[in-house]
């Protein structure tokens, strides 16, 4: 049997300071915009809680990435 070597797949390039911040933007609306959990038959417990906020976060750079709120536009530059 014959082993291949995989090649490493390119990096994405790191998001810009205007992306993170669309992204820490969109991070806190949704937490006041999603409901808590909490109290219905269906959580998932503790682990639910612990990991809810990465959840959130994923859901933020997703939509900064389909949308653009042009935050980096008002972000000043001083050199």
């Amino acid at each position: 049997m014959k082993i291949q070597m995989m090649t490493p797949r390119p990096l994405p390039p790191a998001p810009s300071s205007g992306d993170r911040l669309e992204t820490a933007f969109l991070t806190e609306m949704l937490k006041i915009a999603m409901p808590d959990q909490s109290g219905t038959p269906f959580h998932g417990g503790a682990g639910e809680s612990q990991f809810s906020s990465f959840l959130v976060e994923q859901h933020a750079a997703a939509i900064a990435a389909r949308i653009d709120l042009r935050l980096d536009s008002r972000l000043e530059v001083t050199p």
